[in-house]
């Protein structure tokens, strides 16, 4: 049987009293999860992939009899060795015989031969010259003479 409540709504008229009422029924709405089984663990060790054969030994040691053997290839021409920056700045104070700035030093190399695609070769060749000063000291083959200044390296007697 049904029943008009205080808004208006019709409800059913249960024989509990509790249970007809609005809020038991949202109280045994609302259920408590039971709590997931934990995740288990692999059975076993997990199956390991195949490996793959290398191509060397997929190959025959020796030719087959059936085969012809490629002709050997003839040695390419040596490129003249690219000369560096440091290597031309060295030289080019050395001709020198007195100090001079950085700008100065990557101007007479790149005049002697050096390549740089660099928009400040001048920078590039001061940050080269003050790490080599700094990694081999007495060694080096440039002296820091002033503020901005390099001169060659006096040179021991002890070469050739």
């Amino acid at each position: 049987m049904q029943k008009e409540n205080q808004h208006g709504n019709e409800e059913d008229d249960e024989e509990d009293g509790e249970e007809g009422c609005p809020q038991a029924r949202r109280e045994a709405a609302v259920h408590v999860q039971e709590p997931r089984p934990a995740p288990r663990a692999p059975s076993g060790p997990r199956p390991r992939r195949p490996r793959r054969r290398s191509r060397r030994a997929a190959a025959p040691a020796t030719p087959t009899a059936g085969k012809a053997t490629k002709p050997a290839k003839a040695p390419k021409e040596l490129k003249p060795k690219r000369v560096s920056g440091l290597d031309l700045a060295a030289k080019v104070l050395a001709e020198a015989g007195e100090p001079l700035n950085a700008k100065t030093i990557a101007e007479r190399a790149i005049a002697a031969g050096w390549k740089t695609s660099g928009k400040t070769p001048e920078a590039t060749l001061y940050a080269a010259i003050i790490r080599e000063i700094a990694k081999k000291g007495k060694d080096a083959r440039f002296a820091k003479h002033d503020r901005g200044l390099f001169a060659a390296a006096p040179t021991s007697g002890k070469g050739a």
